[in-house]
């Protein structure tokens, strides 16, 4: 607090009108300044010596007359500026916060869980780093193919050229394009079936929760080769589990949707047929899905497959 500011508040204090707020700020400005407290200490004695005088009662006409020379001089006082109204706010405040320990512990604890609860949606909600991709790659392998032979004349140097096959592998997160890539690379392994069901059903989790999921006809598409399993792989456990992951899409996507139902009209695998029906309960209305339930609820060898499309077809004429 400076000087200028206290000297107005010894006065008020004398007269016992400083604000309560006020009263621990001019304490503790007091006991670190001599200056304020000569003057503190001077209106002290003069306020001793008057108490000794008597005290006369003014006239009314001249309280009348002071009441108002006091109301004119107020209006000549120009307004306050903005620095100067933030300053008194402040100083109010840290006085109100100074004469009450229980609220500034209160304003600790507040600020400690506002900063902590910040923090904690900061890290939530910050991007998440990929994971790194880690290769693998063994300095030796089986041999693919010899590919050159060359003998040097009159002698028995041989040079032999020839592939090896190195073994790689790689980690990294499923939002990485080098792994979807190797993924949609394993739905075409011939010899091996468990490569085919082990990618396809990743990529079809990731379809399931819609990550970068797009359709159209690009090959390397997720969506696409998800078609192509489901209609064309040998092995019916790869078929069912494409189709699962297509399920989010066969409200908006026609060609999901013609997909599944050419699935559920030619597919040998009845655990396939059945999810297909399922799946194309919600579109049911429209006229290609009918056709093919109307079809299938009359030709099928399975009869509980027959019974589910016959209650879809029920369920869409209600609907009409």
């Amino acid at each position: 607090m400076k000087c200028e500011s206290v000297k107005e508040n010894i006065i008020l204090a004398n007269y016992g009108e400083l604000p309560d707020e006020l009263a621990g700020t001019l304490e503790q400005h007091l006991e670190s300044c001599e200056e304020c407290r000569r003057e503190w200490d001077e209106m002290q004695l003069l306020e001793e010596h008057l108490a000794l005088l008597p005290v006369a009662e003014p006239s009314p006409n001249l309280l009348a007359q002071s009441r108002m020379r006091l109301d004119d001089a107020l209006d000549l006082i120009p307004p306050h500026g903005f620095l100067t109204r933030l300053r008194s706010n402040l100083f109010a405040w840290v006085g109100h916060v100074q004469g009450a320990p229980a609220l500034a512990t209160l304003l600790v604890g507040v600020g400690f869980l506002s900063g902590n609860f910040v923090n904690r949606y900061q890290v939530a909600h910050e991007p998440k780093k990929m994971p790194p991709v880690r290769l693998s790659n063994p300095a030796d392998g089986s041999i693919a193919n010899v590919t050159g032979i060359v003998q040097t004349p009159n002698s028995e140097l041989v040079q032999v050229k020839y592939n090896r096959v190195i073994p790689e592998s790689v980690e990294g997160s499923l939002d990485s394009p080098a792994i979807r890539d190797l993924l949609l690379v394993g739905t075409h392994a011939n010899t091996d079936s468990g490569v085919r069901t082990d990618s396809v059903a990743l990529l079809a989790n990731e379809c399931r929760v819609g990550h970068a999921c797009l359709g159209g006809a690009d090959p390397k598409g997720i969506r696409n080769q998800l078609l192509v399993s489901m209609l064309y792989d040998e092995d019916a456990g790869v078929r069912l589990k494409a189709l699962q992951g297509l399920q989010r899409y066969v409200g908006q996507d026609p060609r999901v949707r013609d997909a599944i139902a050419e699935a559920l009209s030619r597919d040998p695998s009845a655990d396939v047929r059945r999810e297909a029906v399922s799946t194309l309960g919600p579109v049911k209305t429209d006229s290609t899905v009918r056709q093919v339930l109307r079809t299938v609820s009359t030709q099928d060898v399975n009869p509980y497959i027959r019974t589910a499309s016959y209650n879809e077809l029920q369920d869409a004429a209600n609907i009409q």
